[in-house]
C-alpha cells in the first residue's frame, strides 16, 4: 500500500525533529565538555598560584 502525501510529509516531519533532538543533545554535549576543560584549567591555574605564593613566603 502506498503512502499519501500527507503521510509522506507527516514522516518527514517526524524524521527533521528526531534529527534536530539528536543534534540539540550533540551540542549540549559539546557545552558541557567545553565548560568542564575550562573549569579544569582554571583549577590548574589556580593550584599554580597557590604554590608561587607559598614559594614567595618560603622566601
Amino acid at each position: 500500500m502506498r503512502e499519501t502525501k500527507a503521510e509522506r510529509k507527516k514522516k518527514r516531519k517526524k524524521e527533521r525533529k528526531k534529527e534536530r533532538k539528536k543534534e540539540r543533545k550533540k551540542e549540549r554535549k559539546k557545552e558541557r565538555q567545553k565548560e568542564r576543560r575550562e573549569r579544569k584549567k582554571e583549577r590548574e591555574n589556580e593550584r599554580k598560584r597557590e604554590k608561587r605564593k607559598e614559594q614567595k613566603k618560603e622566601r
